[in-house]
């Protein structure tokens, strides 16, 4: 049977992996950048649909250009809280209930603004989101989940002064070190501040991710930062195969101890294999993708995203989601960036539905594969509590729209 847009839409959802500096609301970029005098090659939404948030790309590189401009109006804590807000907004509109949204703090401390002023900020805004929800007549009168949100705190591989004014500032601090020693020293500077936010502020950040360019950037130059995270019970995710091979899926596991892997979109290619130790590419990557398999470490797909950043895959037909759904791996569909990939969570569902014929079973497992690996902010008695209300609402809501729960 056909699973409609209406359906999808309907849904309780999560998104594991979204960007809040790549989900701005396009009227919000504008206005801000001209309330602080930022330039833009556009002042209209089509001109800055053309130029910088396109529908298709050319490369990572020129999907990664409209950070450049998102960044720049991200400096102020003001800022900070609206797009969280609206942000939060615009997911509870499409029946997304849960988010973990992702920024890197580092590069929004340009301006003076510490560690704590931005948890603090994107918390307000996250948080009145939150209440707003909480008192609306979709949960008081007709059932629906109470939105909630966890924060994810992404450390980076390497930085640019065209992002982070505050990275040059260390760099200064620090004439002695290479830029890579720099690198660490920042990533476990952070993980602190996100252990403090969420020990000290009463904050729910929720995880601790690392970012950027995977090819020259090995993770485990970022072990020292994710074993103090690991150590202090931060539950992590990694950026891992999404620009590169089998082996950056194994160090975010082995050297960072991955939780969930963020786009792992080259599990399946043993081609991309370099390192000389690996004798049989096909049998390691046959083997981390049991393991991951067997671990139920998740990955969190990004279709849009990965059709944008390598034009290579082609057709959406051809994208890996299809060896995941027939692996029966964990895995939860994602935005990514909702500015810049130009989607929405109920988006990649049709996407995935429509392109990989899902069953009904299928689809079931997948959204609810979001809310179990999430790292929700609670006990795990709370959690399983709120898994179990939304459990509930995804088969009233597909009852009555005459979807069967198996395939």
């Amino acid at each position: 049977m056909r699973l409609t847009k209406e359906l999808l839409l309907s849904l309780p959802k999560t998104d594991l992996h979204v960007h809040l500096d790549g989900s701005l609301r396009l009227s919000t970029l504008i206005e801000l950048a001209r309330e602080q005098g930022v330039d833009l090659p556009s002042w209209e939404d089509a001109g800055l649909r053309e130029l910088v948030f396109k529908e298709s790309y050319a490369n990572l590189e020129e999907y990664l250009h409209g950070f450049a401009y998102t960044t720049a109006v991200l400096g102020e804590a003001e800022a900070l809280e609206r797009v969280a807000y609206e942000f939060a907004w615009d997911n509870i509109r499409e029946n997304v209930c849960y988010v973990e949204v992702r920024f890197a703090p580092q590069l929004h401390m340009g301006r003076g603004l510490s560690y704590d002023d931005v948890f603090r900020a994107v918390a307000r805004g996250l948080g009145r989101a939150e209440s707003e929800h909480a008192q609306s007549a979709d949960v008081l009168e007709r059932g629906a989940p109470p939105f909630r949100y966890g924060i994810i705190a992404c450390a980076m591989r390497m930085f640019t002064a065209e992002f982070s004014p505050w990275f040059q500032g260390l760099m200064q601090t620090l004439t002695e070190s290479d830029p890579e020693s720099v690198y660490a020293i920042a990533s476990l500077e952070l993980a602190r501040a996100a252990v403090r936010a969420r020990d000290d502020l009463g904050i729910p950040v929720v995880g601790f991710d690392l970012a950027g360019a995977e090819a020259g950037f090995p993770a485990v130059a970022h072990s020292e930062a994710f074993q103090y995270v690991h150590d202090h019970f931060l539950k992590k995710t990694v950026h891992a195969g999404e620009a590169y091979g089998p082996e950056s899926i194994f160090q975010a596991i082995t050297a960072l101890h991955a939780d969930r892997i963020g786009h792992g979109y080259h599990l399946f290619s043993p081609e991309l294999i370099s390192e000389k130790r690996i004798g049989d590419p096909a049998a390691f990557s046959r083997a981390l993708a049991e393991y991951i398999a067997d671990r139920r470490i998740t990955i969190e797909v990004c279709i849009t995203s990965n059709l944008q950043t390598n034009p290579s895959i082609g057709s959406v037909q051809n994208h890996k989601f299809r060896r995941i759904l027939d692996e029966k791996l964990s895995a939860t569909l994602c935005t990514d960036n909702r500015l810049v990939s130009h989607t929405t969570v109920t988006d990649e569902y049709q996407l995935a539905v429509d392109a990989f014929h899902m069953t009904p079973e299928q689809l079931r497992n997948i959204v609810i594969y979001g809310f179990k690996r999430s790292f929700f902010p609670g006990s795990y008695r709370e959690k399983r509590a709120y898994v179990r209300g939304v459990i509930d609402r995804y088969d009233r809501v597909a009852s009555g729209l005459g979807v069967p729960r198996g395939s």
